[in-house]
């Protein structure tokens, strides 16, 4: 009988870990780093399912051995080969019959393999717990300014050997604003798998180098962030950083000034019609319809985003920085968390 393990974050880095759930589940969300080999298609395993309710347990494991048997020795040749060597960790739902099965025909087969206790469910129950009572594993910083500064570009420049940062728009795939999914998209980003993605990155933080994270609200598109992860960056170090209207209007139009998004920069547009005004919303349309682009984000700048922004800001920020020349800002950043012992 392969060897049952309880869930620790040691695992994903010693083990080779296979998800032998459907294809559907693991698109939902999955251990990181873990490689989908299913044992069961998602028709079969709604086939099962049904089977299972209409005529008992018995039935159901013969009809899925029936499904099976074929496909053990190229399970066991592609997990193998993922393997190359590495102990495997087999899991499912509930650490339940699929992955018991699999991993009992890899330890049959000369394969040292165990199986997760509780499977994806005891996994998805750490991460809950993480976030609900977070403690960051470093002291959190946290960038705010208006539209178009650049904090996620300042950000992604600032050094690794004196900071840790996260990219959080990056990993909810939206900035957080209206056209915030342009050249994104949260097609296959579904609320547990942003938290597992986020879970990951904070796992892998050291813990002497203080984490730069940029501020969001609640949301970000269609996930929200986890746990009391808001509250803790409401009450950590903030910044608020700055840029001139002709610096922030140019880094906008670097940003989305591509031609391929012009019709869904239309369809965003649209949405926030109500908002601008109907003689705004018609004279940024015609902007846009022009590509005039230099007016067109001075005028988006000017008539919604700093005016939606100065609405949602209720807190005080520790120190001010300039994003106008980032690695100006970056030495000033360390000087200033320097002597608050950060």
């Amino acid at each position: 009988m392969p060897q049952a393990l309880s869930f620790s974050e040691q695992l994903l880095d010693s083990h080779c870990v296979v998800d032998v759930r459907t294809p559907l589940e693991y698109a939902e969300d999955h251990l990181p780093g873990a490689i989908n080999i299913p044992l069961l298609s998602n028709e079969e395993r709604v086939e099962i399912g049904t089977l299972y309710k209409q005529s008992g347990p018995q039935p159901a494991r013969i009809r899925g051995l029936e499904l099976t048997a074929g496909r053990f020795p190229g399970m066991v040749a592609a997990i193998a080969s993922a393997a190359a060597g590495r102990p495997i960790l087999v899991y499912c739902w509930r650490g339940g019959l699929r992955s018991k099965t699999v991993a009992t025909i890899l330890e049959l087969t000369g394969h040292t393999a165990a199986q997760l206790t509780g499977g994806y469910k005891a996994f998805r129950n750490h991460v809950v717990a993480y976030f609900a009572s977070f403690t960051p594993p470093a002291p959190l910083v946290v960038i705010h300014g208006m539209t178009g500064i650049g904090k996620t570009d300042f950000i992604l420049r600032l050094s690794t050997d004196r900071f840790s940062t996260i990219d959080l728009e990056g990993i909810a795939c939206h900035r957080g604003s209206a056209f915030g999914e342009l050249g994104l998209s949260q097609e296959h980003l579904t609320q547990k798998s942003f938290e597992t993605l986020l879970w990951d990155t904070f796992r892998r933080m050291p813990a002497g180098r203080p984490i730069i994270i940029e501020g969001e609200s609640r949301r970000i598109g269609k996930v929200s962030l986890p746990g009391d992860l808001y509250e803790i960056m409401r009450t950590s170090t903030k910044v608020w950083c700055s840029a001139s209207l002709e610096t922030r209007v140019q880094r906008l139009i670097e940003e989305y000034g591509k031609t391929e998004y012009r019709d869904a920069m239309a369809e965003a547009l649209a949405r926030i019609a109500k908002k601008l005004g109907g003689d705004s919303y018609r004279e940024l349309q015609e902007h846009l319809k022009n590509w005039e682009m230099e007016p067109f984000m001075k005028g988006l700048v000017e008539r919604y985003y700093d005016k939606v922004y100065y609405k949602t800001r209720d807190w005080k920020e520790e120190f001010s920085l300039s994003l106008e020349d980032y690695d100006r800002a970056a030495g000033e950043l360390d000087v200033q968390l320097s002597s608050r012992g950060i």
